[in-house]
């Protein structure tokens, strides 16, 4: 429980630090004359490398040792939050953000692995996920809260000095009571598949970002730079023995429908939070303070479901928390999109509950779904597929939705056009969120369990053979 504890602390921090921004926003955006696409790259410059370099960290701390890369994880993070409080300016402000994410691309995966490898009974596993969860759901539920106070009575550059005492203290519990452990076998280093992850997600987001002010023609090479990298991950991944994202996880129905549920998930989460933010303050003309009170009744929710969402999990299975997350994200997203539900009390505070219970419901069965049947030396891999789903997701849904509501308002009067604005990213929302259920519905049944257990066999016998020297491969 010390070292859930523990590994929980770096959660807080990385997720804290996504909630308490938004709110600061508006803040930032008056501060550094900030475009809403200098918005959305404070927060997608962070996503985005995250992104990049889970699956590099999750490979890495099992093959060097994941106490040593979770504590390089925290002090890099450390520095960067510190870096972040002063930053003279917008450009400076996204450098520093990057730094933040290369040390937070070390924490979230290598903690699942350290969590993954204490709790070796799935029913336990899927309950310490769980309150790993709701962790999610305290900086929701405390992150408005502490960064509507911070920003107005000291202001949006204090919100990033919480995460020094917070990484200091795990820093040093990590170093006292966490044991090393690494990957019986360890795994190399594949640098051509690290580079196309970085073009592939780099690209897309760069076209997506900036395709209303710079034009489709402007963007275009960065598109088809997006296309190759995903056509070079597909040729050349396959075709590595020791490769960064083994392609063979996917053929198992759960694990890929983990990882679209995850994209869906984040990207309605994170369009969620930039449109709210953008509305409250903006819009109503609510101060920070008042804005992050107005997001507790979709972050309480968020944190009173994800433990629940845990023990489901662990006594029914993943089907039971999926289908009423996406039936909960589909009905706020419809709410908003069809019956523009920010523009009444009632409504609004309705739409932001049934969003905290899609969002709460739906984290525990990701992560328990991507790492349950994987062989336990991979842990680490799978636990960063799962955890680059959520960053990419997030990164997609700040960037489609801020390129919608960017290209609809144009230099129209904001606080009048923007909720016609916003109806086509709410649509977006209902979308992901039909996406899950879905997805969850599919991916959870029979057959599905019947595609991972046949997966995971296909890989334990690899590990034998490679581990006897017989042969790398299994066809």
């Amino acid at each position: 429980m010390l070292v859930l504890a523990i590994c929980c602390m770096s959660l807080l921090i990385v997720s804290l630090d996504n909630t308490v921004l938004n709110v600061a926003l508006p803040s930032v955006q008056k501060d550094l004359h900030a475009s809403t696409a200098g918005l959305q790259w404070t927060i997608d410059a962070y996503t985005l490398v995250l992104a990049s370099l889970l699956m590099l960290a999750g490979s890495t701390a099992d093959r060097l040792g994941r106490k040593r890369v979770f504590m390089a994880g925290l002090v890099v993070f450390t520095i960067g939050s510190a870096l972040c409080s002063i930053a003279p300016n917008l450009d400076a402000l996204i450098a520093f953000r990057m730094v933040q994410a290369v040390g937070g691309s070390m924490l979230n995966p290598v903690a699942m692995s350290i969590i993954t490898n204490t709790f070796t009974d799935p029913r336990e596993r899927a309950r310490a996920i769980g309150a790993w969860g709701a962790v999610v759901g305290l900086s929701m539920a405390a992150g408005p809260l502490i960064g509507g106070l911070l920003v107005e009575s000291v202001g949006w550059r204090s919100i990033f000095w919480i995460n020094l005492p917070v990484g200091l203290a795990a820093f040093f519990l990590t170093l006292r009571y966490i044991a090393e452990s690494r990957a019986p076998k360890a795994r190399r280093p594949d640098p051509v598949g690290q580079v196309l992850v970085i073009a592939l997600f780099g690209a897309l987001t760069y076209a997506i970002i900036e395709a209303p002010s710079a034009g489709l023609v402007a963007v275009l090479p960065f598109a088809v730079v997006a296309l190759a990298a995903l056509a070079g991950l597909l040729w050349y991944e396959p075709r590595r023995d020791e490769p960064l994202i083994d392609l063979r996880f996917f053929r198992s129905a759960p694990f890929s429908g983990a990882t679209v549920i995850a994209v869906c998930g984040f990207a309605a989460l994170g369009g969620f939070l930039f449109l709210s933010t953008l509305y409250l303050q903006n819009v109503r003309g609510l101060d920070a303070l008042h804005a992050g009170l107005w997001m507790l009744p979709m972050a309480v929710p968020t944190f009173l479901c994800a433990p629940l969402s845990g023990r489901l999990v662990g006594t029914l299975g993943p089907r039971v928390p999926l289908l009423i997350a996406g039936v909960a994200m589909t009905l706020s997203g419809v709410l908003f999109a069809a019956f523009e539900a920010e523009t009444s009390n009632v409504t609004l505070f309705v739409g932001f509950v049934l969003f905290g219970i899609g969002f709460g419901f739906v984290n525990a069965p990701i992560t328990n779904t991507a790492v349950s049947g994987m062989p336990r030396s991979q842990a680490g891999v799978a636990a960063a597929v799962a955890s680059t789903s959520r960053q990419l997701g997030q990164t997609l849904g700040v960037a489609v939705i801020g390129a919608v509501l960017a290209a609809r308002i144009g230099s129209s009067p904001y606080r009048e056009t923007f909720v016609s604005a916003a109806m086509p990213g709410w649509w977006v929302l209902a979308v992901c969120g039909f996406a899950v259920l879905v997805v969850g519905a599919l991916t959870s049944g029979r057959w599905a369990r019947g595609t991972a257990e046949r997966t995971a066999e296909r890989l334990s016998s690899t590990e034998v053979r490679q581990a006897a020297g017989v042969g790398a491969r299994v066809p």
